[in-house]
């Protein structure tokens, strides 16, 4: 059984940060990254870091654990944790406490598990490595923590390999192993970022729990008000590392006092106007694909307007991104037909003309994975002008340098390499790279779910500024419907590899027509403290009436009727 958490002193500090200030070598050059930051955590409180991408959250968040990443050096201040000083001690002491009174739960589980190790084995490392429980009695305890945290068939859910788990069940199974040796302090940095919204309500459920059923502190980093909102005692928020604001969570969004903060959930207002068009780009008809001996996708039939967005959204597992993969030719379909501007389209990517290529081009979501961390941004975004144009030397480095500017980074950015950028900045590096082909496609797959919200806004307006200049289609898949909202045309739902609605924006969402569609809405976090607790609550009363297992989206229409 769980073990009791120790007793502590009510209110008593458990980290403090003072007058923080860090360096990051650039080019040769020391920048700042954080400018005389204090932060301070007690006992048993969650602290939510929200602002945008580069605002030093995460930087922070590390040196919680006196960790400073590669090229970062701490020019002033300190970082007590409990009785330490993390900066003076020896790598030696630090390393007692990390992964074991101070844990880790990192933005993208599938990229931060070993894929060789069964699950419950990675689970139980820390705490076997720091000599905390012997083997059987962790791995007893493992198990009732993936029950605790809702994983399915938690007795044998360990015995599975990361690539045989959803994300959002890598995320839960992240944060038993941060829970595993039962921490002072929890640093979860952005852990729901990449998850669609149902999956979301899941993880978060699962960790605001798990830190209240043990009092442990945390440290929740995001980018997400409405997220943050629901996890937080107070929120800190940053901008271009320093802090801009500090408050309880209710006091911060009934009046917050800094119009930045005000902006951080600025996409949430934006709503484009739908625009038809009876000309298609892509036209799909009864469409299938597998994976080995597995069909994911059944029959899909549908049509892309032309110059127009049509965004694709589901839960994990529905079946969107491997439809963008036989779009953009990454996966040859087993049957039906695929068609680019009225001309059947081969589906295999290595049969299509070096046009073809160009002309539908392919944004991933995760670009840790997206881009090599052996190249600079020059080399990245320079590839596609080498290899679909003949460009002399000044003519590429203006191009270069304007593609850049698009995506909101400055010509410095040509010199760094991926390690030296934050999550949003290696994302419009993606971006940028994609519009290098001057393509008529673009397929946009999770594109801005790394983002903030500040940045989302501006990707999303210089999406549709392209668009309306040089009139490129989007097939835009995400699990943000706040993003459907703001950049769509026409919305097509997607469940377990079938189209279950499509149509205009209007017919789709205002209100949602089918119960599945309602459902994955009833689920888009609100910038309200109470918003999940009264979720969680619904959910209890709708499987109490009709004595049904919940499960991801296992609420229906009956939650909003």
């Amino acid at each position: 059984m769980f073990s009791d958490p120790v007793p502590v002193t009510e209110n008593s500090a458990l980290l403090e940060i003072r007058d923080i200030h860090l360096e990051g070598r650039s080019g040769g050059r020391w920048r700042s990254i954080l400018s005389g930051v204090n932060l301070t955590v007690r006992r048993g409180e969650v602290l939510g870091l929200i602002g945008e991408s580069g605002a030093g959250k995460s930087t922070l968040g590390l040196l919680a654990m006196g960790f400073v990443r590669a090229g970062c050096r701490v020019t002033s201040g300190s970082v007590r944790f409990l009785d330490h000083d993390l900066l003076q001690s020896r790598d030696a002491d630090c390393d007692r406490l990390r992964g074991a009174r101070v844990t880790y739960v990192a933005q993208s589980a599938s990229a931060s598990f070993n894929p060789a190790l069964r699950l419950l084995k990675q689970t139980v490392e820390s705490t076997i490595l720091h000599r905390l429980s012997r083997r059987d009695a962790a791995e007893r305890d493992a198990r009732e923590l993936f029950a605790a945290l809702g994983l399915p068939t938690p007795e044998t859910f360990g015995d599975r390999y990361p690539h045989q788990a959803s994300g959002g069940q890598l995320q839960r199974a992240m944060t038993a192993m941060a829970m595993s040796p039962r921490p002072d302090l929890i640093v979860f940095d952005e852990p729901t970022t990449a998850l669609d919204v149902t999956s979301q309500v899941e993880v978060l459920a699962a960790m605001r729990d798990i830190v209240r059923r043990f009092d442990t502190a945390a440290i929740y980093i995001t980018h997400d008000l409405a997220v943050v909102s629901q996890m937080a005692d107070r929120i800190k928020v940053m901008k271009d590392g320093r802090e801009v604001e500090e408050a309880p969570t209710r006091d911060m969004l009934a009046n917050p006092k800094s119009d930045y903060t005000r902006s951080l959930w600025a996409v949430r207002k934006m709503n484009k106007p739908e625009v038809d068009s009876e000309e298609y780009a892509i036209s799909a008809e009864n469409l299938c694909a597998s994976y080995g001996s597995v069909k994911v996708l059944h029959d899909v039939t549908l049509k892309v307007p032309r110059g127009r967005t049509t965004s694709i959204v589901g839960e994990s597992g529905s079946g969107k991104s491997t439809f963008a993969r036989v779009i953009a030719g990454l996966l040859k379909p087993d049957s039906g037909a695929l068609q680019f501007f009225g001309q059947q389209l081969d589906g295999t990517l290595a049969k299509r003309s070096r046009e073809d290529l160009r002309k539908i081009q392919m944004i991933y979501q995760t670009a840790d994975t997206a881009i090599n961390p052996r190249q600079s941004v020059r080399e990245i975004v320079g590839r596609p002008l080498d290899f679909y144009f003949s460009l002399e030397r000044a003519e590429k480095e203006a191009r270069l340098r304007e593609l850049l500017g698009q995506v909101g980074l400055a010509a410095e950015y040509l010199d760094r390499y991926p390690a030296e950028l934050s999550g949003g900045q290696k994302q419009r590096v993606c971006i940028a790279r994609a519009l290098a082909a001057e393509p008529e496609v673009i397929v946009c797959d999770e594109v801005t779910s790394a983002l903030d919200q500040v940045v989302q806004e501006g990707i999303l307006k210089l999406l549709l500024s392209l668009q309306e200049m040089l009139g490129v289609t989007y097939i835009f898949i995400t699990h943000d419907l706040n993003t459907v909202k703001a950049i769509s045309d026409r919305v097509v739902v997607m469940r377990a590899g079938r189209i279950v609605d499509q149509g205009l924006k209007s017919e789709v969402l205002d209100p949602p027509r089918e119960a599945y569609t309602r459902a994955l809405f009833s689920s888009v976090p609100t910038i309200d403290p109470d918003w999940l607790t009264r979720l969680l609550a619904s959910r209890s009363t709708v499987m109490e009436l009709n004595e049904v297992p919940l499960g991801p989206v296992a609420i229906r229409a009956e939650e909003n009727i």
